[in-house]
């Protein structure tokens, strides 16, 4: 049976790649009767664009939770990507379209949180911790007889989008250098964002007797890269990529907080997320990789870092022009 599907925050990065995949992949767009794209910006060029593609734009206008009861019971979707969106407010915002969901009994939602939340710490990294208490939230709904929610639930943790490494371009082309807080001796493994959008796209495309595939449902999915990387070894990999000599700089979080209020056109929250990841980093706490999921559902491998670089070498390479860029936060 076709599915009806609303992608929230798809005026971000993470909702609009996996809006445009299933609107333009022949496999994926056959399972999905309609897409609905809900936008805190709906007149953002990538809403624009995903309207072209034929998804229905509907404007979030968060602050009431009958208002947003309203609005999914008017889009009528039996499956739902839930993506917190890049904003201030996103613990509330997020709380108020899980309530929504489970009031309306929306049965299929995948729920993008982030990978290392479970091992920060509500002290050092409360942008980072957040993510468990929302997704205790969600879960929840699996024990709540009042609502079809929590019948088939996903959540995807992503790791650190390997996009963000772009915020350095300038870096890269006038100084040859990748800047990053992340110290010389741990590691950490980051992930392309289109190989989180095509973990996702299965997941909300799959079809079982209870919903969802059975492969899926019920699944805590961490993503990471393939390649456990030192600030070193990443700055390596884009110099094989670029053909340029690329030389990694461990730098202190005032400065990386300087460099991207400088270069990425994002909010507070949205930079101070990404600076506690570079905390777990430099505490040890992504000495890891977790490509399983990965593997199970797209029967793929996950793309590697010296691709990655190759993919966006014009963005890297000296003398080019550069601009800022948005946060990928996944969000």
């Amino acid at each position: 049976m076709s599915r009806q599907l609303c992608i929230t925050s798809v005026d971000g990065h993470t909702g609009f790649l996996i809006a445009e995949l299933i609107l333009t992949n022949a496999n994926f767009k056959k399972a999905i009767a309609s897409v609905t794209g809900l936008s805190l910006h709906p007149d953002a060029d990538s809403c624009k664009e995903l309207t072209k593609l034929g998804a229905k734009i509907i404007p979030h206008k968060p602050g009431r939770l009958k208002d947003m009861v309203s609005t999914l019971q008017e889009i009528g979707a039996d499956a739902m990507c839930l993506i917190p969106p890049a904003h201030k407010d996103k613990y509330n915002i997020t709380v108020e379209l899980i309530e929504a969901t489970k009031k309306v009994n929306i049965p299929n939602v995948c729920f993008l949180s982030s990978a290392g939340c479970d091992l920060a710490e509500r002290d050092k990294q409360p942008r980072l911790r957040e993510f468990i208490d929302l997704e205790a939230m969600f879960m929840s709904s699996k024990g709540d007889s009042s609502t079809s929610t929590g019948h088939s639930p996903v959540v995807v943790r992503p790791g650190f989008y390997a996009e963000n490494l772009l915020l350095y371009s300038r870096q890269a082309q006038e100084e040859g250098t990748l800047p990053l807080p992340v110290g010389t001796n741990h590691k950490f493994a980051p992930i392309a964002l289109g190989d989180i959008s095509q973990v996702v796209a299965h997941v909300l495309t799959g079809q079982g007797k209870h919903g969802f595939s059975d492969q899926h449902r019920g699944q805590l999915m961490v993503l990471t890269g393939p390649m456990l990387a030192t600030g070193d070894e990443l700055a390596t990999a884009a110099s094989k990529a670029l053909g340029e000599d690329l030389k990694f700089e461990n730098i202190s979080e005032a400065e990386a907080k300087k460099v991207l209020h400088a270069q990425a056109e994002s909010d507070e929250s949205e930079i101070q997320y990404l600076l506690e990841y570079y905390s777990l980093v430099r505490e040890g706490k992504t000495n890891y990789i977790s490509t399983t999921a990965f593997h199970d559902v797209t029967g793929k491998h996950p793309q590697e870092p010296p691709d990655f670089f190759k993919t966006y070498a014009q963005e890297l390479h000296p003398n080019r022009s550069h601009k800022k860029r948005k946060l990928s936060t996944g969000k």
